[in-house]
């Protein structure tokens, strides 16, 4: 089941959210949901190099707000908030509601695993070989704290006339561990032998839920980099005089 899953339904109502936040009545749901597939397809296609991980859409009574998580927030808002304007302009003309938007900033880029997936098709659409590519992206979310990294990459690797797929895995993925919070991406490079598609899989330690139901965030190698100083204090202090 772990390789037919996205592992952010699978956890959807446990440690993950819905990305569209709202209800709606049976004869409005289908136009709702177009309207926000023509909203995230609209932001991706305007700012490609945003950086853009996720968007999140909420939808009120006549107000529909939009969370834009990136690792470019400037490219977004532009200069004095001259693009973010026009771009709440443009939306608000396709919902006819009032439009909020809102950015957040993505801390870790590496960590992401939708962003490391459109990472590696940039450089592909690049000509970069795609195993130096995918071993620079895994090196760098193991050295930024990810607990285990997972990459499938298929289509007409190195324009080889068979299509295959190749994985590259380094740590561990418990896939169907659901306190494992684990990030899912996929994005397509469209090279000159086709499309080729990249997805990730990010392992970023365990989530637990405390008494009050308030999640708290367990990351394996804290624990162990804990106990690790631990022993050292332990053992640098002098030997007591005979």
């Amino acid at each position: 089941m772990g390789h037919k899953v996205n592992p952010i339904a699978l956890r959807i109502g446990f440690i993950k959210n819905w990305q569209s936040m709202w209800f709606a009545k049976h004869n409005e749901f289908p136009k709702s949901i177009e309207e926000d597939y023509r909203i995230r397809k609209f932001i991706k296609k305007n700012f490609k190099q945003a950086a853009i991980s996720k968007v999140i859409i909420e939808r009120l009574a006549q107000r529909v707000r939009i969370r834009i998580h990136t690792a470019r927030p400037g490219i977004i808002i532009g200069r004095h908030g001259a693009d973010i304007e026009r771009l709440r302009g443009d939306i608000n003309g396709m919902v006819n509601k009032e439009v909020s938007i809102d950015i957040e900033e993505v801390k870790e880029p590496s960590l992401d695993a939708q962003l490391i997936s459109e990472n590696v098709a940039l450089q592909l659409e690049k000509r970069v070989a795609y195993r130096r590519a995918i071993k620079r992206v895994i090196e760098q979310a193991m050295s930024g704290g990810a607990q285990g990294v997972r990459i499938v990459c298929s289509g007409r690797l190195g324009g080889a006339e068979m299509s295959r797929k190749e994985t590259y895995k380094q740590g561990k993925i418990p896939l169907q561990t659901l306190r494992a919070d684990i990030d899912y991406g996929f994005a397509e490079a469209l090279t000159t032998y086709g499309l080729i598609g990249i997805k990730t899989w990010v392992y970023k330690g365990d989530i637990l839920f405390s008494k009050d139901k308030e999640p708290v965030a367990v990351v394996e190698a804290a624990a162990e980099d804990k106990d690790k100083k631990a022993k050292e204090a332990g053992g640098s202090k002098e030997a007591p005089a005979a």
